[in-house]
């Protein structure tokens, strides 16, 4: 009754408290008073409104109150159908691992592998649904999707391979990933207290933990729906067809080596052509008669803007056709999300192709190429860089 007491000082109305414990009013009968009751403890109209507004206040996070009432409404967990990519990545060799370390050194080990690879997750807005030992189950397209959540997944897999071969550990780290999308139930909620987990049902999950028994160690291998939509995003290896347990039929996969250096990510994405575009005769002659200013001497600038997959680069791509005959420079510069916090990102990529920068190159190879100059002269953007900059020493 003291924690009612005390509630009741708080409020200002203390000249309630003996009555309230004369009738041995505690918390747990708090949400079942009314006005009619309050009103029998003769209390006042005014009082009586605030105390029951003081009631409805309460509630699970209250200093002084548990949960007062097990009739509140809960939280609807539905499952639910989705596209998932799914990413499963495992710790190479972590059987010899816990055969030479001491185990607290060991759960240190794979606690830093663990960090790193949720961190890695994290910034491409993946989901981290479980942790397996030394594997680690993630979900990209739920609870959140994105339009690109399998280019996410596979960038993602990519850096967090490197992300764990960086670790400073007593020994060196290997992982491989697996990745696979499909449809798939998720949502449901299985098991209870700390081992509670959002539960996922279909093939894909299986899929991705496959092959990612099949990769080499620090390889990301793909599955073909995923290949997909990736496009030419990135450069892979085909490795063929093969059979898996538990899965129908065999399953053609592809090892993601790096990002690729595609020019449009518009055409890596759309690499197996398109469909004719319909109905935008009026724009493409508009920006036509805009390029017909330009050539005269009137210069023009022509914003393209809307929500994703109406149709702009689509028409920026026609209108690059009908100007195939005459001469003019093209410059293309394309965001990503996964680069939104790397500044200048595109530029870079424009200067590094216009350089003729390979992946594989030594900084003492890059520096040679810039020297001489290497295809700098193809690019306009690039020439008008080049006249401001500061030759090198």
């Amino acid at each position: 009754m003291q924690q009612i007491a005390d509630w009741l000082n708080q409020l200002g109305m203390s000249e309630y408290a003996q009555c309230f414990a004369e009738n041995r009013i505690d918390f747990s009968v708090l949400p079942d008073l009314t006005d009619q009751h309050l009103k029998d403890l003769g209390i006042a109209l005014g009082d009586r409104l605030k105390l029951l507004r003081a009631i409805r206040d309460l509630g699970d996070t209250s200093p002084i109150s548990p949960k007062l009432s097990s009739s509140e409404p809960k939280i609807q967990e539905l499952a639910e159908r989705r596209q998932v990519t799914v990413l499963f990545s495992d710790l190479v060799g972590s059987t010899a691992l816990s055969a030479r370390m001491d185990p607290e050194d060991l759960r240190e080990v794979i606690s830093a592998y663990q960090k790193s690879v949720a961190g890695v997750v994290r910034r491409f807005g993946g989901f981290v649904a479980k942790y397996l030992g030394d594997g680690v189950l993630v979900y990209f397209g739920y609870p959140e999707a994105h339009e690109d959540d399998a280019e996410r997944a596979v960038q993602a897999a990519l850096e967090l391979v490197a992300a764990v071969s960086a670790l400073r550990t007593p020994a060196p780290l290997l992982t491989r990933v697996g990745v696979a999308t499909g449809l798939v139930v998720v949502g449901d909620l299985i098991g209870s207290g700390e081992a509670q987990e959002r539960g996922i049902v279909g093939e894909t999950p299986n899929l991705a933990a496959r092959l990612q028994g099949i990769a080499e160690p620090n390889t990301v291998v793909i599955a073909e729906g995923t290949r997909k939509l990736v496009g030419n995003l990135f450069e892979l290896e085909d490795l063929g067809a093969k059979y898996h347990k538990g899965i129908a039929g065999p399953v053609r996969a592809w090892a993601a080596l790096r990002a690729g250096s595609v020019e449009s990510r518009f055409e890596a994405l759309h690499a197996a052509g398109l469909t004719a575009l319909v109905g935008r005769e009026e724009e493409i002659e508009l920006l036509l008669r805009r390029w017909s200013r330009a050539k005269s001497g009137e210069g023009q600038v022509a914003l393209l803007s809307g929500e994703a997959g109406i149709g702009k680069s689509r028409l920026t791509a026609a209108l690059v056709e009908r100007l195939a005959t005459e001469p003019h420079t093209r410059l293309r510069y394309f965001c990503s999300p996964q680069r939104a916090d790397t500044a200048f990102y595109p530029i870079v990529v424009q200067m590094e192709r216009a350089a003729g920068f390979a992946h594989d190159d030594t900084p003492e190879g890059r520096l040679a190429k810039r020297a001489t100059g290497a295809d700098l002269d193809h690019c306009a953007g690039c020439r008008a860089i080049r006249r401001n900059a500061v030759p090198p020493e």
